[in-house]
C-alpha cells in the first residue's frame, strides 16, 4: 500500500523541524500498538495500512471505538498528549502498518506555528466525532444482525471479499465470535455469503443491504 505524507503544507522550517523528530515504526497484522494505561511519548500518524482503536467492556468484550487510516491521526493520543494523561484505550494494527510519531515537544512547537498542523488537529477531531456518534448510533439501535450486514458491506474489498476471521468481526462490531459464527451461518443458509476460513466473500450484496433496512426486534 502506498505510503501516505500528512504533513503537507509545512513551513521550511516547519519541515526541517518535523525531519529531527519524526520516527517510522512498522507493524505486522494484529500487533498491539497502544496498551491502555501507557504513557502517550508522541502524536502519531497513520503512513500505510490501518490501525484501530478499541475499549473492552465489562464482560471482558473488545468494542471498536474508530478506526485510523492513512493520513489520518489519533486525537485521542493527541489529547492524552496535550493534557498529560494516559492513553485511554488500546490500539491494534488492522492491518501491515506504518506509523510516523511526532514527539510530543515537537508537536507542540509545530502546533503553536504551524496552520497545517492545526487545521490537520481540528480535522482529525472533527472526523473522529462523527465516527463515534455513528458507532454509538449502530449500537443502540441497530440488531446485531444489521451491524454485521452492514461491516461486510462497508468493509469488504470492491470484489466482496472480506480477509478477517470470525474473532476479528466480532471484536469490531462488540459482540462474541460464537454470535458472528451463528448469524454468518444464517447469512450462509440464505445465500447471503460465502464463509471460509479468515474470509468472507458476498455472494448478495443487495441481500445484506435490505438485512440492515429492515426493522423489527432482533438481537
Amino acid at each position: 500500500m502506498k505510503a501516505v505524507d500528512p504533513f503537507g503544507g509545512l513551513s521550511k522550517a516547519g519541515r526541517e523541524t518535523l525531519a529531527r523528530g519524526l520516527a517510522q515504526h512498522h507493524f505486522a497484522k494484529g500487533t498491539t500498538v497502544v496498551e491502555k494505561g501507557q504513557v502517550v511519548s508522541g502524536a502519531y500518524f497513520v503512513l500505510a495500512g490501518q490501525l484501530r482503536v478499541f475499549t473492552l467492556t465489562p464482560g471482558g468484550k473488545e468494542a471498536t471505538l474508530y478506526l485510523i487510516g492513512p493520513g489520518e491521526t489519533c486525537v485521542l493520543a493527541i489529547n492524552s498528549l496535550f493534557n498529560n494523561l494516559l492513553y485511554p484505550a488500546w490500539v491494534q494494527a488492522e492491518s501491515a502498518t506504518t506509523v510516523g510519531v511526532v514527539p510530543g515537544p515537537t508537536y507542540r512547537a509545530l502546533f503553536a506555528r504551524e496552520p497545517p498542523i492545526q487545521d490537520l488537529t481540528v480535522h482529525a477531531l472533527s472526523t473522529i466525532v462523527f465516527r463515534l456518534m455513528a458507532e454509538l448510533e449502530q449500537v443502540h439501535s441497530c440488531r446485531l444482525d444489521q451491524r454485521l450486514a452492514s461491516f461486510l458491506l462497508v468493509r469488504a474489498s470492491g470484489e466482496g471479499v472480506l480477509h478477517k476471521t470470525q474473532q476479528e468481526i466480532a471484536a469490531s462490531i462488540g459482540t462474541t465470535r460464537e454470535v458472528v459464527a451463528r448469524l454468518m451461518a444464517d447469512f450462509a443458509a440464505r445465500g447471503l455469503v460465502q464463509t471460509r476460513r479468515g474470509r468472507v466473500t458476498i455472494l448478495r450484496p443487495p441481500g445484506l443491504a435490505a438485512v440492515v433496512g429492515e426493522a423489527g426486534a432482533g438481537l
